[in-house]
């Protein structure tokens, strides 16, 4: 009939009615749906909205009576050790012999990982003979090391960036295994029927090819290291953010205990940010 729709099984007659009818209808789509992307503006709103109700549920729990205030102290007075800690004067050193630490180790880890990884990845022959030893290595936690380092390498640098090492190393390994393994065939086979020489395809076509995968890579397994980090140094450690830790640990310092987690979450935070920088300043034609 003439000037007669419907919504939700109801009937309008007025057309401004059915106009405000299909607004409303689409402003209650759900969010949940498959693989919709969430605006920038909604996207932010959420990512405050979490952290207001972490430190605002944080806050309640340590302010409340049955919550010891020594082992469990608030947002504020952690934000007061860490700020008393930084006007210390060491904690500033910690900070950056931890940083050196970890770039040290994760350097070298990559730098023993890619190799490997690509050529696992280009060449099933190689990856039949390493993947049965890197794929054990895997599953044993590093930290079971610790024991064999002291004894081997002491307790000085070198037993903290080994340990580091085998935080990460035999991941790389095998996620840059896989990386090599997802450049497209199509580029090989055409660079192979255009004349290029293995070591043409390897160097000219499948590393540039899977450039960003391996930086992307790094960067995740960079969290990695960051997680190792403590482990490294509570053992016969002097300096670091690890040893600041453990001395407060005699002190029953919780305050500057959670300070220095806090510390160690906020530089993951910025190294991530600055790969994902670097990841689209370098691949601008990713986007």
């Amino acid at each position: 009939m003439n000037g007669i729709t419907t919504c939700d099984s109801e009937i309008t007659t007025d057309s401004k009615e059915a106009g405000r009818c299909v607004k409303s209808k689409g402003a209650l789509r759900p969010l949940f749906e498959f693989k919709r992307a969430v605006k920038r503006p909604l996207g932010i709103g959420l990512a405050l909205l979490v952290w207001i109700l972490f430190i605002g549920g944080w806050h309640l729990l340590a302010a409340a009576a049955f919550t010891p205030e020594q082992l469990l102290p608030g947002p504020f007075a952690v934000l007061e050790a860490l700020w008393g800690l930084l006007l210390e004067g060491g904690f500033g050193l910690d900070i950056l012999q931890s940083v050196k630490r970890v770039l040290i180790s994760f350097a070298l880890a990559v730098m023993i990982a890619l190799p490997f990884g690509v050529l696992m990845g280009a060449f099933p022959v190689v990856e039949s003979f390493f993947n049965p030893l890197v794929s054990p290595f895997r599953y044993l936690p590093a930290p079971s090391f610790v024991p064999l380092l002291l004894m081997w390498l002491g307790t000085g640098e070198g037993q903290k960036i080994a340990l580091l090492i085998l935080g990460v190393v035999w991941f790389l390994v095998t996620l840059f295994m896989d990386n090599t393994k997802a450049v497209r065939e199509e580029l090989v086979e055409c660079s192979r029927t255009l004349g290029a020489s293995r070591l043409q395809v390897l160097c000219r076509v499948i590393f540039p090819a899977a450039l960003p995968t391996y930086l992307d890579t790094a960067r995740q397994m960079l969290a990695v290291s960051w997680t190792y980090l403590v482990i490294a140094e509570i053992v016969a450690a002097t300096d670091g953010i690890g040893a600041m830790m453990m001395r407060a640990k005699r002190f029953v310092r919780v305050d500057d205990i959670l300070a220095g987690i806090l510390v160690i979450g906020l530089l993951g935070l910025a190294f991530d940010l600055l790969f994902r920088l670097i990841h689209r300043l370098s691949f601008r034609h990713l986007r």
